[in-house]
């Protein structure tokens, strides 16, 4: 995600379809509309466990701390994986090791702190090359693939824009990775993915934010609406992004269409800046899924909502070129958790794990922030045990 200061303000009508109707319908403009047809029970939070902070921009071995966007927890070691969307600014592209501490006899949330850096490369060996350079990264998420220890990481990517004309393209993708930062080959992308200097496509930082392994497959979200699937949210109503799914052996199986709620509130002033979007994903089975929704409005700051969906009975819509006229069923969510109740004030939340289990036969869920290398902003961790998982 960009600074708060340097979103830009957007409006406009977007439309969803639902193909259960004869008609046209319009976008859900909240999350009960967009949840109508969800299944009963699922992820619920029992206890809120604890946070955890790292100090700001710390210099860990040589570098600057911060940006962390995703997150993963091996559950062989309890290692955690933490990548960093620092463009060079500070640092080569890169992700962190470390440890969060959860007792699982108790869940008390008791530390956080990082072991190792390491510095992601290209296929010819180099680091990746800094912002507003050809074939920069922008990563903001990351997975540890439970069969076979790589590592899995989204890259948002980069386009030119209006404000920005002078941006090469630097396509959005999904990475493989060694623990030692050795570039391992990437997943296909669906063509209606790709970056373009021209209103089509995925727009400026709307990449790929949200990333996750299924039991069978991948999946991978982008923040928001391609130029062809409508306007992204206002206080008005609602948008609508895609989530791409691949099966184990890399070939793209499907996307579906997840309804974005409208913005939560009004920037102030009226005509001022607003973003809003998934900013992550994390599977809890085959069909099931959590998101972080988390909004930036001038003048109101971040709020963030935890969402769970379900793709059974939505539409692949992968052939579809646009989905505003087109007759389709998005999936279906329901509301988890508000999470501005927690900590103060609201972080821009952009990562999403499970922690181990507890001996209660909870799960534990963390949920982290990406500071944006900001003093007005801190690296937080927030933990939770929930059930339904």
């Amino acid at each position: 995600m960009a600074t708060a200061a340097a979103l830009l303000a957007v409006a406009a009508a977007a439309t969803v379809l639902d193909g259960r109707a004869s008609v046209a319908a319009p976008a859900p403009s909240s999350a009960s509309a967009a949840s109508a047809a969800a299944r009963p029970g699922g992820v619920r939070i029992t206890r809120f466990l604890g946070e955890q902070r790292l100090p700001h921009m710390v210099k860990f071995e040589g570098t600057t701390v911060g940006g962390l966007s995703g997150f993963d927890r091996d559950p062989r070691t309890g290692n955690w994986y933490f990548i960093s969307d620092d463009r060079w600014r500070y640092d080569p592209a890169r992700f962190y090791t470390g440890r969060l501490e959860i007792d699982p006899a108790t869940g008390a949330f008791t530390g956080a702190r990082l072991t190792g850096v390491t510095t992601l490369r290209r296929p010819d060996g180099t680091p990746y090359p800094g912002y507003g350079k050809p074939d920069s990264a922008d990563p903001e998420t990351i997975r540890l693939d439970p069969r076979t220890g790589r590592l899995l990481w989204g890259h948002e990517g980069d386009r030119p824009d209006a404000a920005n004309p002078d941006i090469p393209i630097s396509d959005l993708a999904v990475r493989w990775t060694g623990r030692d930062g050795r570039h391992l080959g990437e997943l296909p992308v669906p063509g209606n993915l790709k970056l373009t200097g021209t209103n089509r496509g995925p727009r400026r930082n709307f990449g790929f934010e949200g990333l996750t392994f299924t039991p069978h497959g991948v999946a991978a979200m982008v923040e928001g609406p391609r130029y062809e699937d409508g306007e992204p949210p206002t206080v008005g109503h609602g948008a609508v992004t895609r989530l791409t799914v691949w099966d184990r052996r890399g070939r793209v199986r499907a996307q579906y269409a997840y309804p974005v709620d409208r913005l939560p509130a009004a920037p102030v002033p009226p005509d001022g800046a607003a973003d809003s979007g998934v900013s992550e994903i994390l599977a809890v089975d085959e069909h099931r899924y959590l998101a972080l929704e988390r909004s930036w409005i001038q003048g109101v700051d971040y709020k963030v909502k935890l969402y769970e969906f379900d793709v059974r009975g939505a539409t692949n819509v992968l052939s579809r070129k646009a989905l505003p006229g087109a007759r389709y069923r998005p999936v279906a969510k329901r509301l988890v958790a508000d999470l501005g109740r927690y900590g103060s004030p609201t972080q821009n939340l952009e990562a999403l794990a499970w922690g181990p289990r507890l001996s209660s036969g909870e799960c534990t869920l963390v949920v982290g922030s990406d500071d944006n290398f900001d003093d007005r902003e801190f690296t937080q961790f927030l933990a939770f045990s929930a059930r339904g998982c």
